[in-house]
């Protein structure tokens, strides 16, 4: 060696699995592990992380402006005595002190003792593209994350997965990529978006290559099976896939899965900066919560207090593995969720939550009630009518009355069929909204399915 540090020197592998086991390891400690024990490990990886937040300015200016001062954090209780954070504050991080912030912590470390960076984005879902930063260390412990839970929900070293997420800056496919060929032996194809590979061209390879498992965003993956269709290429026969896994949130499993000949589907969620949070395992009930490496609160949205389980909220994640470059502690995804308060059928120990219920910052609150658009496609699979994609408006009128307008491909198109959608969101979510039909595919230039990883679902012309 000449003392030049790379990514693999960097990281003490034994060291790492031992603290997050992965496979069969990680199946007998979510069965078998004590909340004690659970709780130990989790308070002795959390104080190495505030100790590398005091070393980072972005945390000693965030902190010491709420009153906060070293050794008042002395175990996870004395976590809500923290402000929260959230992707703004990063922003105005990077705004300060460009291009990258002074969140990563660089300052902390002697001269050449940095760790080798990776440095991606976000997508720029809810506006600028965000930098993410990773040491080797906690990024490969995030790679981990996700290959455990591929492996937990059943996917096999013969697999043939077949990826849809992006690539380019954005984080996403470069690091399902990993964690598949680092963590589940299974062999890797990085399709990506409809923009990099066509549709029609994924489908035909899916089927030249035996693709057994999908991995992406429900949206673009429902739309895969239609283009395959559409192309003489049958799911179930021409393209045997057995396994679907990705953020589905509130879609309709039953449905995704028919639209692939039977394929079983997993949901799992995560964040750009905090990778796997949590995710389904075989039990396919509730997404169990990585607990060994994410501690998970649920607050409220408003007060950002932690609420009681069962309860509504948004997801605020503190990494207990991420005492590299850039700390989490009390991120705020503005994501909601709620903690699930029913026992596990398979006897694991970690929490479950019911995974992504919408986003608190793209709720819409017409006429007192809470409607997040995500929600509103999952809900209008019940009508045989619904051809699959949609998105919604907020609008409001000269009288300063707000409605809200559901946009919906149909396969048809009929009082009768606008009428059916109406009963069903009145039913649902407690209004009945203005429903307009469109020809199925039309809506595609304003959802964006086929360039990006999470589709646009409302137009807010509110406030324009």
């Amino acid at each position: 060696m000449d003392g030049h540090r790379t990514y693999f020197n960097a990281v003490d592998w034994a060291a790492m699995q031992a603290e997050h086991p992965v496979g069969d390891a990680f199946t007998k400690m979510v069965t078998g592990i004590s909340r004690d024990e659970l709780r130990a490990r989790q308070e002795k990886l959390f104080m190495r992380c505030v100790e590398r937040a005091w070393a980072t300015p972005f945390y000693q200016r965030l902190w010491s402006a709420a009153g906060a001062q070293k050794g008042d954090i002395a175990s996870l209780d004395d976590l809500p005595k923290l402000p929260v954070f959230d992707k703004q504050d990063i922003m105005d991080s990077i705004a300060a002190a460009p291009p990258i912030g002074d969140f990563a912590g660089f300052e902390s470390y002697a001269a050449g003792d940095k760790p080798p960076v990776i440095f991606h984005t976000t997508s720029g879902t809810t506006g600028t593209p965000q930098v993410l930063l990773f040491g080797p260390k906690s990024r490969e412990v995030q790679n981990l994350l996700l290959g455990r839970l591929y492996r937990f929900q059943g996917l096999r070293p013969d697999d043939v997965v077949h990826s849809v997420y992006g690539h380019g800056m954005i984080n996403g496919g470069h690091y399902v990529r990993e964690a598949v060929i680092h963590w589940t032996s299974a062999i890797f194809m990085s399709a990506g978006t409809g923009v990099e590979t066509r549709s029609a061209r994924q489908v035909e390879l899916m089927r030249d290559f035996r693709a057994t498992a999908i991995v992406g965003f429900a949206d673009y993956i429902k739309k895969l099976a239609v283009v395959a269709r559409e192309a003489g290429i049958e799911p179930g026969r021409d393209i045997n896939i057995r396994m679907i896994s990705g953020h589905l949130g509130r879609e309709d499993k039953a449905s995704l899965s028919e639209s692939w000949g039977g394929a079983k589907c997993f949901d799992w969620y995560g964040v750009g900066d905090t990778g796997a949070i949590a995710g389904e395992g075989p039990d396919q009930d509730g997404l169990y919560v990585m607990e060994d490496a994410q501690y998970l609160e649920v607050c409220d949205i408003d007060s950002h207090a932690p609420v009681e389980d069962g309860e509504d909220g948004d997801m605020v994640v503190t990494c207990l593995y991420k005492d590299d470059i850039y700390p989490i502690i009390r991120f705020n995804t503005h994501d909601v969720t709620r903690v699930r308060t029913d026992a596990s059928t398979i006897g694991a120990t970690f929490r479950r939550i019911e995974g992504f219920l919408g986003r608190s910052d793209n709720m819409v609150k017409i006429r007192g009630i809470n409607i997040f658009p995500q929600a509103i496609g999952p809900l209008l699979e019940e009508a045989p009518a619904f051809a699959g994609e949609f998105i919604c408006k907020a609008v409001r009128d000269a009288a300063g009355r707000d409605d809200f307008i559901v946009i919906a491909e149909a396969k048809e198109k009929s009082p009768a069929v606008v009428e059916a959608f109406q009963d069903i969101l009145k039913r649902k979510i407690g209004i009945a909204p203005m429903v307009e039909l469109a020809d199925p595919g039309s809506l595609a230039p304003l959802t964006q399915t086929e360039v990006r990883q999470k589709p646009i679902r409302l137009i807010d012309e509110r406030f324009s």
